[in-house]
């Protein structure tokens, strides 16, 4: 295996992660800056209060978004197999 190939690999195994996580850091941003921006309005300083709808609303997207990340690790590790194969 030559050091591009090694490079190859690293650099879809990156990608892939940024797959998979950006979309629910994305989603947990923009909730967690509305109820932010809520609070600065009504003045409710609550910690609690920025938590629990996060955690509702990742945990939805999550069981949403499970076939999408499901799928994406799936062709990784098959094409990652793949490339096992055609060294040995």
């Amino acid at each position: 295996m030559e050091t591009a190939e090694v490079f190859d690999i690293g650099r879809d195994a990156i990608f892939v992660m940024l797959k998979i996580g950006a979309p629910i850091m994305m989603i947990a941003l923009i909730v967690g800056l509305a109820i932010s921006l809520v609070q600065a309005l009504t003045q409710i300083q609550e910690m609690t209060l920025s938590f629990v709808p996060k955690i509702l609303v990742m945990l939805a997207s999550l069981l949403l978004l499970l076939p999408f990340m499901f799928a994406t690790l799936s062709t990784f590790t098959e094409r990652l197999a793949d490339r096992i194969v055609s060294i040995g």
